[in-house]
């Protein structure tokens, strides 16, 4: 289904069955934010050097074949494969030596060789290459042992790109691999779309930045400092709005700016029941946004919809419930968002080292270490404590335990879904 801009989030919502704010699942949330939020389609060229992690805005269609021609992939001996006596030693004349970027402009004769190095061009009517390490060398005679494959060590003609076929797909992210591609395309300036905006700021007056004093009751942030570093990760343009009190004239005024001046808003707190009808009354001013209790553990609150021209949403306030609902909600909508093409965070499967307690009706999310057993295959353990609020527990891990919507408890030696914190965190 395509959702356009201009649609409510009230229309999206219609499309689900069983749509209970008070109790979502997480498959239920995801499905609106994806189908809510739409990329954003500037674009802009940017310098090859520049492009890393950028998102390609347009099909890049390779101009020529690469390799341009029939290469040797190894050091050795072009040679006929005809010429070669399958069950027997070979003795070929070698007339000549071809080096990459010096091609020998022969037609190579049969019961001939040309002495080639990798990289370079094929002499014509050779079809093979017989790697040197194999033969010996007489008298500018070589002798080529039995058993060689039409073909073998011999790199085509437009094996790694042809001509007029898409090199590299739109709504790739930009990968070294991808710049070295590029590269080898002679193409100097990439069109990639342009970066994200994100406005982020935390909400609370028991909130202080870090070198102020604190006072009984109050804390530092922390949260605007993890969602930096998981922004960061993503290449987007950050608009840090700092912390803002609790006063329905600072929260409406910092949404104003943030909806005036971001793609998406993102903020900490102040979403949780009691505290919600707070926002939900500036938001009733200002947006379309729903107000959401997922069946999740840790993460229960959550808002989502759009604030002027910026989509919203509204995190919980305890660290961990930031982090995770950042990872299962918010990152897919950014990088949807950026013009990413969609793929799915990729779970690996280990054994669960401990019992876990979990009841059916919600998903839950356990901060996990995972090793390599003695066995040779992965296990995971959890980091101790397991409240939102234990950041702690959260540095220690280098993955997070999903517990699926239906799960029951798990034992241990039981198979469990994890995700592994290595390019994402």
């Amino acid at each position: 289904m395509t959702i356009t801009a201009q649609q409510s989030l009230a229309e999206v919502i219609n499309c689900l069955s069983d749509y209970d704010p008070n109790a979502l699942r997480v498959s239920d949330a995801q499905q609106v934010i994806e189908q809510f939020v739409q990329p954003v389609q500037a674009i802009e060229m940017v310098a090859i050097r520049d492009a890393l992690d950028r998102i390609l805005a347009r099909d890049l269609i390779s101009s020529i074949d690469v390799p341009a021609h029939d290469n040797s992939a190894m050091d050795g001996y072009a040679v006929r494969a005809a010429d070669l006596t399958p069950d027997a030693q070979t003795q070929l004349k070698v007339i000549g030596t071809a080096t990459a970027g010096k091609p020998l402009e022969i037609e190579l004769p049969a019961e001939c060789a040309v002495r080639i190095m990798t990289g370079a061009v094929m002499p014509h009517g050779a079809d093979t290459v017989v790697v040197q390490e194999i033969t010996t060398v007489q008298d500018a005679l070589v002798c080529i042992p039995p058993g060689q494959q039409l073909g073998q060590n011999r790199r085509l003609r437009g094996e790694d790109l042809t001509r007029g076929k898409p090199a590299i797909k739109a709504g790739k992210r930009i990968t070294p691999a991808d710049l070295g591609l590029i590269a080898s395309l002679g193409i100097a300036e990439v069109p990639v779309r342009r970066r994200l905006r994100i406005a982020f700021f935390s909400t609370g007056d028991e909130l202080r930045s870090i070198g102020e004093t604190l006072e009984p009751g109050q804390i530092y942030d922390s949260n605007r400092y993890t969602l930096h570093g998981m922004l960061r990760r993503l290449g987007v343009e950050l608009i840090d709005m700092g912390v803002i009190p609790d006063r329905r004239e600072a929260l409406e005024d910092a949404m104003r700016i943030a909806g005036a001046n971001a793609d998406a808003i993102i903020s900490s707190g102040g979403v949780s029941v009691g505290e919600a009808d707070f926002t939900r009354e500036v938001m009733g001013r200002l947006g379309d946004v729903a107000f959401w209790t997922i069946g999740m553990r840790p993460g229960r609150p959550m808002a989502f919809g759009r604030v002027g021209h910026a989509c919203y949403f509204g995190l919980p306030g305890n660290p961990v419930a930031v982090m995770i609902t950042f990872y299962f909600f918010v990152r897919d909508a950014l990088l949807r968002m950026m013009g990413a093409t969609r793929s799915s965070l990729p779970y690996l499967r280990a054994t669960s080292s401990v019992p876990i307690r979990k009841r059916p009706g919600r998903t839950e999310y356990q901060r996990g270490i995972l090793s390599l057993g003695s066995d040779g295959t992965m296990q995971v353990a959890l980091t101790g404590g397991q409240g939102s609020g234990v950041l702690r527990s959260m540095s220690e891990a280098n993955c997070i335990v999903v517990l699926h919507h239906d799960q029951e408890s798990i034992s241990a030696g039981d198979k469990v879904d994890c995700l592994p914190f290595e390019g994402l965190i």
